[in-house]
């Protein structure tokens, strides 16, 4: 019985380290959904942990304890990112700053204060799945969260259709779309903006899955910024395309003009127990819910409350304060929706 606790014991420590491994490496299948089930490898390791301290094997029950651990490391993250901050005091003082600074801007929402003259934007992505959507609660959705930028995937020009019948023009006048074609993962891509943009392009970015279109407006006379609408193709599409499409987005980040800032939304089909999802995050972008650090966004599938993994995500490139990161059910999508409130810092 002990032997066989400690070969389960190892082969969960073996599939911990899939997530340690250099950026691209995952690409391999089946390492992407593998690596996707970290952070409930907890489960197993818990129960041998108390196995073993009930079979009086300590070694056995402290080293699964500390695995354990180990799993639910990047999941921690979620609630304790700040924990990163330079020292205790820092830390502390840094908190109480976001809480007044957080209650400032949730009174000023309450009281019908200018959020988008007060430099911060409120954003939403959401998976369509294959244009099945209801388009009706989207622009409800749109309108209740004050959604000045709206990102979804998984689009079809029926649901196009749907939503400027429901009234999405209305409230969101300016779009950008993605090319449709036949190799789109699931559907093309599309943006929308309540304020008229400087630019506009169908392609922001070179990966191989649907087009990543974007939408930029100036924050002044010399920075502007950029919201693009991002997709990269699932690991059964190919793992390669997953890794490659997930990793070239960076480029959004390296190539922009310095003072500049860049917003992705979407379903990126990854977390950061991904190496190529961190990699992303290296390229300079910072995640809206790892920022925040008030508990995770798990948005795939709709349809399960537990356990759900993290797929969706709002990343930005230095200049922006996240807060209010938000999910929940639009009918219709095996996705919640995701929202969050960028300020300018």
């Amino acid at each position: 019985m002990i032997a066989a606790l400690w070969i389960a014991l190892l082969v969960c420590i073996v599939w911990i380290v899939l997530g340690e491994m250099p950026s691209g490496w995952d690409a391999r299948m089946p390492l992407p959904y593998m690596i996707a089930l970290i952070p409930f490898l907890w489960i197993p390791t818990l129960a041998i942990s108390i196995a073993g301290f009930a079979l009086r094997s300590t070694a056995l029950g402290w080293i699964a304890l500390a695995v354990c651990g180990a799993s639910l490391l990047r999941k921690v993250q979620y609630w304790m990112n700040n924990l990163q901050a330079h020292n205790t005091a820092q830390m502390v003082a840094d908190k109480l700053a976001e809480k007044r600074e957080t209650s400032r801007e949730t009174k000023e929402a309450q009281s019908g204060g200018a959020r988008h003259g007060n430099g911060g934007f409120r954003v939403m992505t959401l998976n369509c799945r294959y244009g099945r959507a209801n388009a009706g609660q989207i622009v409800e959705a749109v309108r209740s969260h004050d959604v000045g930028v709206l990102a979804l995937q998984e689009l079809t020009d029926d649901l196009v259709a749907a939503l400027d019948e429901a009234g999405l023009s209305e409230v969101l006048p300016y779009r950008q779309l993605g090319g449709n074609k036949e190799t789109d993962n699931g559907g093309f891509n599309g943006i929308w903006i309540r304020v008229e943009p400087s630019d506009t392009s169908p392609v922001t970015a070179e990966i191989p899955a649907a087009d990543v279109p974007g939408v930029c407006f100036p924050i002044d006379a010399q920075r502007n910024v950029t919201f693009v609408s991002a997709h990269p193709k699932s690991p059964m599409r190919g793992c390669a395309d997953w890794s490659a499409g997930i990793i070239g987005l960076g480029e959004l980040s390296t190539s922009q003009k310095a003072g500049d800032i860049t917003v992705i939304m979407g379903d990126l089909n990854s977390s950061t127990d991904h190496p190529s999802f961190r990699r992303l995050l290296a390229d300079g972008f910072e995640d809206a819910a790892l920022a925040e650090a008030k508990g995770r966004r798990a948005t795939f599938p709709s349809w399960l409350p537990w356990p759900r993994i993290v797929l969706d995500h709002v990343l930005y490139t230095h200049g922006l304060h996240a807060s209010e990161v938000r999910s929940f059910t639009i009918e219709g999508s095996d996705h919640l929706a995701l929202t969050a409130t960028l300020t300018l810092r």
